[in-house]
């Protein structure tokens, strides 16, 4: 948030001088005196908890900050280095360390002043340069777009993250400082940032545990991101019941007076939720602002877990609990480590209210998430769990990004990531897994490790088999079946939620189309150069470098890869790669040219066999869902590599005056995977016909994808089942022992 600054001299202070000279900036305007928090009052902070020669190399930090920066200004028109100040500041409320609040001061000198890393190391140290660093924004790299460099930014600060936690709280307090004077921007700049602050930052601090500016960040954003939205929320609020804070006392008191009667001691902290939690419950619900109720909040403390239970009780006994509203957080905490019982009460007033009971330690990392250790002193950094979890969760975010294939993709799976309302599920084992709510039994798969994922063929919820698909609920026990043939199918990108495990999905599928589409490029392209009497060990590597520079394609892999994608033709890179021959005879260039047209394999050896690989390299046409034993045609599209049909298919017709397109395809003997077919059973309206057609297709190892019902007269009922099955014989199988079933009256595969 500055304008153009004059190029700051690079040089800063050496000396160590005491924090009692405390000099400020030159040339402040008349308008910012007195009203900006002052490096002598940071000092007077930091004082408060600091070592003496701490506060001394910050105060060093300030003197070599103000001249990196000196010229530089806000949009707002006041130097610069107060903003550096203000983020120490928040810092400094935690009680963060000398060196955090060290590199709050920097936080912004590699990034916007010629000062280089290797300076701030050699002035203050290699941890003090490694967190400016991590916060640093990446502003030398010319990006296509503004999504991909923000991809990139939070790519680079979650490295820094996973080496030092720190990290992410000097860039919380940036940002934090930042939506206080986003009043100076730009609409257009305000609104951008505020989107950003309430998708990525703001979730973030929620994540870590860092509720208070989780929700400072939320409110502010919001404020800026829809600011009428924000008016009429305000004012539905002071509406709606009038003297708010006389409320809150009441309520407070009275439960005050209610727990004392029953022997215990606690503090009570009442509070309105905050403008954005509304608005983000009435748009989590669908509801109108009348209709969410639990608009005021209340914070029991108390001495020990015990004393929680004993002072829900105690609430219960005062207001009346809503049905179904109580959460036991205590007893299985949330993931990044939160613990507190949560009820919602009928209050007086005809208000209902949310009660939240913790213990004073549990309130500490509630208010102070990840920072918590600094607030106290606790021992070793490293062995708090509340920075193990943030950890593990930053190493799996880490693994996200390595396997995204773009920064949009990336920026969607971290976005899933920060938003995860959670379901508690049970491994076998009886280990709990925390999961995002609606995810599904692929999303727990690929959450027990990533080899469980990609070789999941079915699974049981609470002992019964149920489809991939199915939808977890709190307190499901799930068993993962896995078998060593299975791959991850593309359908299944269409119902997982969480990113691990979407992130996984598609980088299989990437590494698959890759592989697989040069394994094919490069058989087309020898049967191409057979039909022009040449084959690839006839092919120079001058050749092979003169074809990639005309293609402008990097490796003889890339080549393969876009023949076997059908993005090119096999003939006419043959005819690039041969030396040009003398005009050739009518016949032979027919032959030549025919190559793609279908012809009886007998004629030139045999067809192409591909393996199934589930709409990569090869796409298996939906109209007709062709299966191993099918007899089968295949149409080169480009983009879509093969495109296979069953050769009664109605929609080959319109190939049929196209036989360039056309490539003999057979099915490999041993195919190992599982393809998708319809199939319509007619049945008698009859108790338990679905559970016995289930379990008859189960006998026989395939799995059901799909199923939907047409109830024709109320006597019978056409069924319509996507099955999984292994081939033409297996199908029959399965027909066959559906079809003896007494309910049954009619079963037949559905094409078209």
């Amino acid at each position: 948030m500055k304008t153009q600054p004059t190029k700051p001299r690079q040089a800063g202070p050496t000396s160590n001088p005491s924090p009692v000279k405390r000099a400020e900036p030159k040339s402040e305007p008349a308008s910012f005196v007195g009203q900006r928090f002052q490096i002598s009052d940071l000092c007077a902070l930091l004082e408060t908890y600091l070592e003496p020669r701490d506060v001394a190399d910050v105060y060093r930090a300030y003197l070599f900050g103000a001249e990196a920066h000196d010229g530089q200004q806000r949009v707002s028109g006041e130097p610069y280095i107060y903003h550096p100040i203000e983020v120490a500041r928040i810092l400094a409320g935690m009680h963060l360390d000398a060196k955090s609040i060290t590199a709050a001061i920097l936080h912004d000198v590699i990034e916007d002043t010629p000062t280089a890393k290797e300076r701030i190391a050699e002035e203050f140290g290699e941890d003090v340069a490694a967190l400016v660093d991590g916060v640093s924004k990446i502003t030398r790299i010319e990006f296509q777009s503004q999504e991909e460099a923000q991809a990139d930014n939070f790519r680079k600060m979650l490295l820094a993250m996973a080496s030092d936690i720190r990290v992410i709280l000097i860039k919380l307090a940036d940002r934090l400082h930042n939506m206080h004077t986003i009043d100076a921007l730009s609409p257009e700049r305000r609104r951008a940032i505020a989107r950003e602050t309430l998708e990525i930052y703001a979730p973030i601090a929620n994540r870590l545990g860092v509720r208070q500016w989780a929700m400072e960040l939320g409110d502010m954003a919001f404020a800026a991101l829809y600011p009428l939205r924000y008016r009429i929320i305000d004012d539905a609020v002071r509406k709606r019941h009038g003297n708010r804070k006389a409320i809150v006392e009441k309520i407070r008191q009275a439960v005050i007076s209610q727990l004392e009667y029953e022997g215990l001691q606690a503090e009570v902290i009442g509070r309105e939720k905050t403008l954005y939690s509304i608005y983000a419950k009435m748009e989590q619900k669908h509801v109108s602002f009348e209709h969410v109720y639990d608009i005021y909040a209340f914070r029991v403390i108390v001495d020990k877990v015990d004393t929680c239970y004993r002072a829900l009780g105690v609430i219960h006994n005062l207001y009346k609990p809503i049905p179904g509203r109580f959460k036991d957080y205590i007893a299985i905490p949330k993931a990044n480590g939160y613990q507190s019982l949560h009820t919602l009460v009928f209050g007086p007033f005809g208000v209902s209210i949310e009660v939240q009971i913790r213990t004073h330690e549990m309130n500490r990392v509630a208010e102070a998430g990840v920072a918590s250790h600094w607030l106290y002193k606790s021992g070793d950094r490293g062995a708090d769990p509340m920075q193990q979890r943030a950890l593990l969760w930053l190493k799996d975010l880490l693994e996200i990004q390595q396997k995204a294939g773009n920064p949009r993709e990336f920026l969607e799976h971290l976005k899933v990531d920060l938003f995860p309302d959670e379901v508690y599920v049970f491994t076998p084992n009886g280990e709990i897994k925390k999961l995002p709510r609606e995810a599904t039994v692929i999303d727990f798969a690929y959450d027990v490790h990533t080899d469980v994922g990609n070789r999941c063929v079915g699974a049981k919820v609470n002992h019964q088999l149920v489809p991939l698909r199915t939808t977890l609920r709190n307190g499901d026990h799930v068993e993962i079946i896995t078998a060593d043939w299975s791959r991850p199918n593309p359908a299944w990108l269409t119902y997982v939620v969480t990113s691990k495990a979407r992130a996984h999905i598609r980088n299989f599928l990437k590494n698959q189309k890759i592989e697989e589409s040069a394994k094919l490029g490069g058989r087309m392209l020898e049967k191409a150069l057979e039909d022009n009497d040449a084959d690839l060990s006839q092919i120079t590597e001058e050749n092979r470098a003169a074809l990639l520079k005309s293609l402008k394609l990097k490796t003889w892999g890339d080549v393969l890869s876009e023949i076997g994608l059908g993005n090119r033709l096999a003939a006419v890179v043959a005819r690039q790669l041969v030396p040009a021959k003398p005009a050739a005879e009518s016949e032979e260039e027919n032959r030549f040219f025919g190559l793609f047209k279908r012809r009886p394999a007998r004629d030139k050896g045999p067809a192409l066999a591909i393996r199934g690989t589930e709409g990569v390299v090869v796409t298996y046409a939906r109209c007709c869902r062709p299966i191993p034993g099918d007899p089968i045609l295949g149409f080169l599209s480009a983009g879509r590599g093969i495109v296979v049909h069953t050769e009664d298919c109605p929609n080959v017709a319109k190939y049929r005056k196209h036989p360039e397109q056309w490539i003999d395809v057979q099915w490999e003997r041993d195919v190992k995977t599982v393809f998708p077919v319809n199939i319509r059973v007619e049945v008698k309206n009859q108790r338990g016909v679905l559970a016995a057609i289930a379990a008859a297709i189960a006998e026989h190892d395939a799995n059901i994808d799909t199923v939907s019902f047409d109830d024709r007269d109320g006597k019978y009922t056409t069924m319509d089942f996507t099955l999984e099955v292994r081939g033409r014989g297996h199908l029959a199988q399965i027909m066959r022992r559906v079809r003896a079933l007494e309910s049954v009256v009619k079963i037949n595969r559905k094409k078209g």
